[in-house]
């Protein structure tokens, strides 16, 4: 009798919990969209309400600078609207060789926001401005773009003919002591999926006003979703001047938490 009261208690139990189960909505699960791995930042805007992170590590050869350099890189976005991000970026590691300050460094931090001023439906591209400051400098070397005080960006992202494509054209203020100089940028990034992966291509030019120098390199990547929320990437840059960063080796994951931060579950 003892058995037979478990028994039927345990299976009222498990017909309770079915009921609630499918009484509670199902939660959506939100999709990354990563900015991450190449110089190109996306137009369009994470998941509204959910933080999204891309962590990664990049190892650099062969610079002015320095002759290695590893750096761990975090970036952290959070869309508050549909038509607002907040950002914060940062280096938490750096270790160089063959530098002015080699060693292990802490990098540099930055804030900023992104704002979409044209939503892209159909044939209309998406369109966002973006603006971000330098919260720390840090006496680690740089690659070849270097580092900015604070930075303007005029972002493009469309897709056409199965390719994605991302336009960044970019001003930045840099510094040095008390020399400021305006610095230029434009990087064009054209990806296209080849079953789940999706291969990118990119190239990108950055004008070296504290030395009077162009860097212009070309980046490769693939990345993978293990998951929705979950995509992971790989890849190499060449630089193509004598200024240029030869080789830079990267390797990250994107990744946005489940959980909306605010508002109520979202059902399938």
């Amino acid at each position: 009798m003892t058995q037979l009261r478990c028994a039927l208690l345990g299976a009222a139990t498990l017909l309770c919990m079915a009921q609630m189960q499918a009484q509670t909505p199902a939660v959506e699960t939100p999709e990354a969209n990563p900015g991450r791995p190449t110089v190109s930042t996306p137009a369009t805007l994470t998941p509204v309400g959910y933080l999204q992170f891309e962590n990664g590590g990049l190892y650099a050869q062969t610079s002015p600078e320095f002759k290695t350099r590893f750096g761990i890189n975090q970036v952290t976005k959070l869309a508050v609207t549909s038509r607002l991000q907040l950002l914060a970026l940062s280096e938490p590691f750096v270790h160089a060789t063959g530098a002015e300050v080699s060693g292990d460094r802490p990098g540099e931090v930055f804030a900023g926001l992104q704002a979409v001023a044209l939503s892209g439906t159909g044939h209309t591209p998406t369109v966002s401005l973006s603006y971000i400051r330098r919260l720390y400098e840090s006496p680690a070397p740089e690659i070849d773009i270097g580092t900015f005080r604070q930075s303007a960006l005029f972002l493009v992202s469309d897709d056409l003919g199965g390719f994605h494509f991302d336009v960044n054209g970019v001003f930045s203020e840099q510094a040095e002591g008390t020399v400021r100089r305006g610095q230029f940028g434009q990087t064009l990034s054209v990806s296209h999926p080849l079953g789940r992966f999706t291969l990118s291509g990119e190239l990108w030019h950055f004008t070296q006003p504290l030395t009077r120098g162009n860097a212009v390199g070309n980046l490769w990547a693939g990345s993978y979703p293990i998951r929705k929320n979950l995509v992971v990437d790989a890849g190499f840059d060449h630089g193509l001047t004598s200024s240029s960063t030869h080789w830079e080796e990267f390797a990250g994951f994107t990744y946005v938490l489940p959980h909306r931060l605010w508002g109520g579950r979202e059902k399938h």
